[in-house]
C-alpha cells in the first residue's frame, strides 16, 4: 500500500533563519501563497514570540491559506504559546508548534534544567497548546542526540497532554541515514503509538546528508517530513522539499510513499524563494538547478533524443522548468501577460499588475525577447522586494568612467524626498556606491558582489547580487536590468531598504 507522507515547509520559519536572510511581510506572503497553490500540508509561517515582525507574518499567512495548515513555533512558555495562539486565530487550520531540547548537551548547558524539569516543561506547554487548538505538535530539539529512554518518556508525556504530531529533529545534522532510520524506528517502537500520531522529521544539512537522513526516516514508518525551499535554512541549511519530493515520487517503488505536492510548481517556487532571499540556485543543483536537466555530452545528447529516459529519470515538465522559455514580445497584450504571470505563480492586486505590465512594456524596447526569467526578474525584484515602505528609492544615476577613474552622480529618494551626490572611486559601480553612502550617511561593509545574465540570449537582463553589513547584521539584495551598473546599483539599494527593515538607520 502506499503510504501518504506529509510535507510541512518551514522556508518562512528556519529558511528565514539563513545567514543574511530577511524576508518582509509582503515577500512572506506572496511565497506562502505559492506554498499553499504547491498543496503543502502545513505551512510554518514564523515564530510569534521572536518579533512583532514574525507575530504579522504568521497572522498575515493564515489569513490567506486556503488547503495548508498554518503553524507558529513556540517554545514551552506561556507567553509563546498564547502569542502563537493570538497570531494563528484567523487561521482555517491553526496548529502550535511547541518545542523543548532533550539532548544531555542541550539540557544541562544551553535550558540548564534538569531532566524531570524538562519534562514538566513540555506537560505545561503541550497542555496549554491544546486548549487553544486542536492540532499540536510537539518537537524533541536535538534529538539525534538524546538518549532513547528519555526520549519515550518526553514523546509519551505529550500524547498524554494533546500532542498529535510528534518530531525528532536532527537538529545539528549530527546523524548518518542508516543510524538515523534505526534510531527513528527505535523512538516509534519505545514510545509505542501506532496510528494514534503523526511522526515527523526534520533534518539539518551540516554534514550533506539531511535529504538522505529523511527519506531514511521515511521507510522507518515517519509519515511527516520537515524541509525547505532550495534546503534554505540555518548554518547549511535543512532538507530541500523539492528533492524530497521527487525521490519519493520517482522511488515510489521503492518507498511505497507519496505526497500530495503539485510538482509542476516545485521550480518556479523555487526561483520565486531564490529572488526574494537574494541566494542563487545553483546549476548543479538537484531538480530546480539550471543544469538539472541539461545536456553537453554528445553521448548522452544522442541517448536523450533518441529515448529521454535513457538520461532524464524526470520529466523536466513535471517539476515545471521550462521548455522554452520565449514567451511574450512588444506587441504582447494585457491578457497574455496576465496569464503568463498566473503561470508562474505570481499573485498580484490590479495596482501591482498594471505596474508589471508597464515595466514588461518599458523591458521590451529595451530588448529585442523577453524571457521567462526576464519577467520574473523584474516583477520579483521591483514589486515584490520593494514594498511601498521602502526608506530608498533609485531615482536616476549618471557616471563617466576612465581606465584608472570613474565618478557617478546619483539621485535617491529617501523616505519620498529627492536628494542627489556625486563621489569618485575605482570604477563606475564603487563611484555610485560611495555617492549613495553620502546621501544616506551609511557606510556598510560589502561582503560579496556579483552580476550574472539572467537568460542565454545575447541580449539578456544583466542581474546583480549584493551582500552588506553594518551593526552586525547583514542583507543580501539583487536587481536586473539590461543596464549592468543600473543592476548593480538598484542591488546595493534594494540592500540598504533590507538594512533598514532590520532596524539599521546609521554607521553605529
Amino acid at each position: 500500500m502506499t503510504r501518504r507522507i506529509r510535507i510541512f515547509d518551514t522556508t518562512l520559519r528556519d529558511g528565514e533563519q539563513a545567514a543574511g536572510v530577511n524576508l518582509n511581510l509582503h515577500e512572506k506572503v506572496q511565497i506562502a501563497q505559492r506554498l499553499d497553490a504547491m498543496r503543502v500540508d502545513v505551512i510554518e509561517a514564523g515564530f510569534p514570540a521572536a518579533s512583532d515582525g514574525d507575530m504579522e507574518a504568521v497572522r498575515a499567512v493564515a489569513r490567506i491559506a486556503r488547503h495548508a495548515a498554518v503553524a507558529g513555533l513556540a517554545r514551552t512558555r506561556e507567553n509563546d504559546i498564547l502569542r502563537a495562539f493570538e497570531a494563528l486565530k484567523g487561521a482555517l487550520r491553526p496548529r502550535i508548534h511547541v518545542f523543548i531540547a532533550t539532548s544531555p548537551i542541550h539540557m544541562e548547558h544551553k535550558l540548564k534544567l534538569s531532566p524531570r524539569e524538562v519534562l514538566e516543561e513540555i506537560r505545561r506547554g503541550v497542555t496549554l497548546a491544546r486548549s487553544l487548538v486542536e492540532d499540536v505538535e510537539f518537537s524533541a530539539e536535538d534529538a539525534s542526540r538524546s538518549e532513547i529512554p528519555f526520549l519515550k518518556e518526553a514523546f509519551s508525556l505529550a500524547i498524554q497532554c494533546g500532542a498529535t504530531t510528534l518530531n525528532i529533529p536532527d537538529t545539528v545534522g549530527y546523524a548518518e541515514p542508516s543510524e538515523f532510520g534505526q534510531f527513528v524506528h527505535s523512538v516509534m517502537e519505545a514510545v509505542g503509538a501506532g496510528d494514534s500520531v503523526t511522526w515527523s522529521v526534520h533534518c539539518h544539512d551540516d554534514l550533506g546528508l539531511a535529504v538522505a537522513n529523511s527519506l531514511a526516516a521515511v521507510m522507518a514508518g515517519a509519515n511527516q517530513v520537515e524541509c525547505t525551499v532550495n534546503g534554505l535554512g540555518e548554518r547549511a541549511g535543512n532538507a530541500s522539499l523539492e528533492e524530497v519530493v521527487m525521490a519519493l515520487r520517482t522511488r515510489r517503488d521503492l518507498f511505497k510513499a507519496e505526497t500530495g505536492i503539485s510538482t509542476p510548481l516545485l521550480y518556479p517556487t523555487s526561483r520565486l524563494v531564490s529572488r526574494l532571499t537574494g541566494i542563487p540556485v545553483p546549476p548543479n543543483k538537484a531538480i530546480v538547478g539550471d543544469n538539472a536537466f541539461a545536456h553537453e555530452s554528445g553521448i548522452h545528447q544522442h541517448g536523450v533524443l533518441s529515448k529521454r529516459e535513457t538520461y532524464e529519470i524526470m520529466d523536466p515538465r513535471d517539476v515545471g522548468a521550462p521548455s522554452s522559455s520565449l514567451i511574450l514580445g512588444k506587441h504582447s497584450g494585457s491578457h497574455a501577460f496576465r496569464e503568463r504571470l498566473n503561470e508562474m505563480g505570481y499573485n498580484l492586486s490590479e495596482e501591482d499588475f498594471k505596474a508589471a505590465f508597464k515595466l514588461f512594456k518599458d523591458l521590451c524596447d529595451r530588448k529585442k525577447t523577453v524571457t521567462d526569467q526576464d519577467i520574473e526578474a523584474i516583477v520579483a525584484d521591483r514589486l515584490v522586494t520593494l514594498p511601498e515602505t521602502c526608506v530608498y528609492e533609485l531615482v536616476n544615476f549618471s557616471v563617466q568612467a576612465a581606465s584608472d577613474m570613474a565618478s557617478a552622480t546619483v539621485t535617491l529618494k529617501v523616505q519620498g524626498e529627492e536628494h542627489t551626490d556625486a563621489a569618485a572611486g575605482n570604477g563606475p559601480v564603487e563611484a555610485a556606491y560611495r555617492a549613495i553612502d553620502r546621501i544616506t550617511g551609511l557606510s556598510p561593509d560589502l561582503k560579496e558582489f556579483r552580476i550574472s545574465a539572467v537568460s542565454g540570449s545575447s541580449d539578456s537582463l544583466g542581474e546583480a547580487s549584493v551582500e552588506i553589513s553594518l551593526e552586525g547584521r547583514a542583507a543580501l539584495g539583487r536587481w536586473a536590468s539590461t543596464d549592468v551598473i543600473e543592476a548593480a546599483i538598484g542591488a546595493y539599494v534594494n540592500a540598504l531598504n533590507r538594512l533598514s527593515l532590520l532596524g539599521v538607520t546609521s554607521n553605529g
